[in-house]
């Protein structure tokens, strides 16, 4: 009986886990669509760029302005990219940790 419900844990384990990192992948790619279409110069009047736009910015909020560059490209890239990559570290981070934990 006790391996039975080990492998339910770790089955649970398993799943959280994958949630945990297609939630992270999944605002990455946000913030990285952004970081694309703003280099593409996408037309910020069109509804879908906007709401990447305004979304990417609700994601990276805390990262954005943590460095200032003189060229405002430069600026998108790191401010947005730093959260992509804080989100995919922890994201990913976390869910090796309940792999491991199941």
């Amino acid at each position: 009986m006790p391996s039975h419900t080990h492998t339910r844990v770790a089955r649970g384990s398993n799943q959280a886990g994958r949630a945990v990192a297609l939630v992270a992948d999944v605002l990455a790619f946000v913030i990285a669509l952004w970081i694309l279409l703003y280099l593409l110069d996408a037309n910020r009047g069109n509804e879908l760029v906007e709401f990447v736009h305004d979304t990417a910015t609700w994601l990276s909020g805390w990262s954005y302005d943590l460095f200032t560059f003189s060229r405002e490209w430069v600026q998108v890239v790191f401010g947005y990219g730093l959260a992509a990559v804080v989100y995919l570290l922890i994201g990913h981070g976390l869910a090796g940790w309940l792999y491991r934990r199941g």
